[in-house]
């Protein structure tokens, strides 16, 4: 569980703070939690969620409208194959 704390910061760090959290697409307090993790050293490494997207093309594929018959097909595809044992 998280702990609440209340930070006072100059209007100019303030409002440089929270751009550069909006240039990493996080909330200003997400952005205050990584850089006291960092300087603490137990920062893992988050990753960002939007990294896998677009990693490359559907084909045309629309899974939503598809996905019975998708399913389906790679059902019937894995029982032609013979298991590996």
């Amino acid at each position: 569980m998280m702990s609440r704390t209340q930070v006072t910061l100059a209007p100019e760090v303030h409002r440089r703070a929270r751009q550069r959290a909006g240039d990493l697409g996080v909330s200003l307090a997400e952005y205050v939690r990584r850089l006291v993790a960092r300087d603490l050293g137990s920062a893992g490494r988050v990753g960002n969620p939007a990294a896998v997207f677009d990693l490359g093309g559907s084909g045309g594929s629309d899974v939503a409208k598809d996905k019975d018959r998708m399913i389906a097909e790679a059902f019937a595809d894995s029982r032609k194959r013979p298991r590996r044992r």
